[in-house]
């Protein structure tokens, strides 16, 4: 039963930058705020147009992936919510743009990421190691360098703490051999789509962070899909081997954070305005870069 518009959506979960909430009939209602997160610790300030720029960019991804695999996403349409949406805080007006209405799934745990350069904690792993969870990879390589191929490299997912680093074989014992390999053909094939068609954009996806579940027994794409997020995306113009290209993502918070006195444990610093702005600018220039679509035509604006 759909409750009155005037009782709001039943709140499942808040997290770094989502609410969850229950929108009834096997539906969720996901919103993305404007709250931003670094190194662990969320950010006092919001970044304008962060949660429309994850929502945006999920549903164009979605949309190029459909003929891969089913995905959650029902509607982002706030005049299609249900009943109880309203009368969440700041109403339809505050949801639109940067909330979906998607399917329940029964979530695969493990993280499905997928590496097509080397960088982040898999190159750490490779400068000790020579591997990449675990793989062996050739020598020589450096900082950015493209692999010989995309690889599927999962993670745990924690619940407190960092996510692991974890091999095929350690996913099979999480997840049973048959959603292990299907997950890792998905989002091995969702990469090779997606690194295809932001390069046409000038944009290199240096790795990706996937969401898996299943609706009604079909592995289908969840949550949020191929956003700053959840991806490192670099210029292909500034993209050279053995250097740390700048990526469309938070990069401006991390750097000035650096250079402050401050323990990476809360209360944050406060963030200057220039800081708010340059991070929010480049959320806007991702979406619009690697999607081809101006955010001004999208919900919300």
């Amino acid at each position: 039963m759909t409750p009155p518009s005037d009782t709001p959506l039943t709140l499942l979960s808040s997290g770094k930058v989502r609410e969850l909430y229950d929108a009834g009939q096997g539906r969720l209602l996901m919103v993305a705020s404007d709250r931003i997160s670094a190194f662990d610790v969320i950010m006092d300030e919001p970044i304008p147009d962060k949660g429309r720029v994850l929502t945006a960019m999920t549903a164009y991804w979605l949309e190029e992936l459909s003929d891969l695999a089913p995905n959650h996403l029902i509607s982002a349409d706030a005049a299609e919510f249900p009943e109880g949406a309203a009368a969440l805080p700041g109403g339809l007006e505050e949801l639109s743009g940067r909330a979906m209405l998607v399917r329940r799934a029964d979530m695969l745990d493990i993280e499905c990421i997928v590496r097509g350069y080397l960088s982040g904690s898999a190159y750490k792993e490779y400068e000790r190691t020579q591997t990449v969870h675990g793989m062996a990879m050739p020598a020589g390589l450096r900082h950015a360098d493209r692999l010989p191929e995309p690889i599927f490299t999962p993670s745990t997912k924690a619940v407190l703490g960092h996510d692991l680093n974890i091999g095929m074989a350690e996913a099979v014992d999480l997840v049973g051999r048959e959603a292990a390999e299907a997950a890792a053909e998905l989002c091995l094939a969702a990469y090779a789509r997606a690194a295809a068609r932001a390069e046409e954009q000038g944009i290199v996806i240096c790795d990706t962070k996937f969401e898996l579940g299943f609706i009604d027994g079909e592995l289908s794409i969840c949550d949020e899909v191929l956003t700053p997020d959840s991806s490192r995306f670099w210029p292909a113009d500034d993209c050279a081997p053995g250097t740390n290209p700048p990526s469309f993502d938070k990069q401006p918070l991390r750097d000035w954070l650096e250079a402050q006195p401050w323990d990476k444990q809360p209360p944050p610093p406060s963030l200057p305005d220039e800081i708010v702005s340059a991070t929010s600018t480049r959320y806007v220039d991702a979406y619009e870069r690697v999607c081809g679509r101006f955010l001004g035509d999208w919900y919300g604006a």
